[in-house]
């Protein structure tokens, strides 16, 4: 498939600035002693929060879903920023959005601890983001320039 130069340097664009957003928010986890999702854990609310709460009780698995939350977030980064397994990153992105938009949904009567950014009513910031990955998912931007070229080819085929 052909792209203009405008269209893929519009989609590799949004791959690195949504890969760069993943890196960040995972190293300033990693470098923070006190970092831990329990607080957020524990405000979840909506149908699942009895699942989000039952992670936080269990220091056990707190400390599972803090590991892979951090390191996810890191790897997902790196991936989408370098061009790596862009479409493993991208799915794992979504998977780790779908997590936080369901443990923190925008409902009405749903009022949680830290306040959101704006008015939101379903559609939020990461329910938007979770929708750009799914446009990344869709378009082989790692196998026209990143290391998934490297790695697969040029992008002839969509599978990986």
């Amino acid at each position: 498939m052909k792209y203009s130069k405008w269209q893929f340097t519009a989609l590799l664009l949004l791959r690195v600035l949504i890969g760069w957003h993943f890196l960040y928010e995972g190293l300033v986890k990693l470098i923070n002693p006190d970092w831990s999702s329990i607080g957020y854990l524990l405000d979840s609310k909506w149908i699942l929060s009895g699942f989000f709460h039952s992670l936080a009780a269990s220091p056990g698995l707190l400390n599972v879903v803090d590991f892979l939350n951090v390191w996810g977030l890191i790897l997902v980064g790196l991936g989408l920023v370098l061009g790596v397994f862009t479409r493993i990153s991208t799915v794992g992105g979504m998977v780790l959005l779908g997590f936080y938009y369901l443990s923190h949904p925008p409902l009405l009567n749903l009022e949680y601890v830290l306040p959101s950014e704006g008015s939101y009513l379903i559609v939020n910031k990461t329910l938007i983001e979770m929708f750009g990955l799914w446009v990344l998912y869709l378009f082989p931007t790692g196998r026209i320039m990143g290391i998934d070229r490297i790695i697969f080819g040029t992008g002839k085929s969509n599978k990986q």
